[in-house]
């Protein structure tokens, strides 16, 4: 008979708020990062042009954010620490398959248009947070910083919402309907004869 194995119970810690705005604070350092780290590959990837200015545009942003994150850190005694904020790393992996599986054109920059509004509702839901946990403690620095990333995000957002409507999707339609129209000339290029044999093959194979 086995052994019963001993139950571990981990101790749960006690967070202080400045200790919480820390914890939050590391978590957007880490996303930001990894976004860094992400983000030219997309803007190589995608066929808009107006796309790839707003994935620059928003690599330029994040530099921003992370030195206002280390200051913020800093005024708190704390460093940006190691952890991985495996949240973000989902999202950003998403957007780093979708690049590996799709082909480049209007397809795959709408995929990439709603894997980087996934990142970034993400990344605005944190930001509020922190705001809120900063403004309790009177971290106004913290607070400034989160409120110009918040007003940033949500334009950003709905920008890359309006690309999306504009652009990208009536691209992506007309692209369909493209090679819709092809498919209907190549049938109109084969012979008569051709067709009602080939329509006769195939209803013999439907009856048998």
């Amino acid at each position: 008979m086995a052994g019963k194995s001993k139950s571990t119970k981990q101790s749960k810690q006690t967070l202080s708020g400045s200790e919480l705005i820390v914890l939050e604070l590391q978590e957007i350092h880490s996303a930001e990062s990894q976004l860094a780290r992400v983000l030219p590959r997309l803007a190589k990837a995608v066929e808009s042009d107006t796309l790839r200015e707003m994935i620059e545009e928003r690599l330029v942003e994040g530099e921003t954010l992370i030195a206002d994150v280390e200051s913020a850190l800093e005024e708190l005694e704390a460093s940006p620490g190691r952890k991985k904020n495996v949240a973000a790393e989902g999202l950003i992996n998403d957007a780093r398959e979708h690049v590996q599986e799709i082909a480049a054109g209007p397809a795959l920059d709408a995929v990439l248009i709603g894997a980087i509004q996934k990142t970034e509702h993400y990344c605005i839901a944190a930001w509020g947070t922190v705001r809120a946990l900063a403004q309790a403690n009177g971290l106004k620095d913290a607070v400034k910083a989160m409120e110009r990333a918040l007003k940033e995000g949500k334009a950003y957002d709905e920008r890359l919402t309006q690309l999306a409507e504009k652009e990208v999707t009536p691209a992506l339609l007309a692209l369909e309907s493209q090679d819709a129209s092809d498919s209907d000339e190549l049938e109109d290029d084969v012979p008569s004869g051709a067709r009602r044999s080939r329509k006769s093959n195939s209803e013999r194979r439907v009856q048998s």
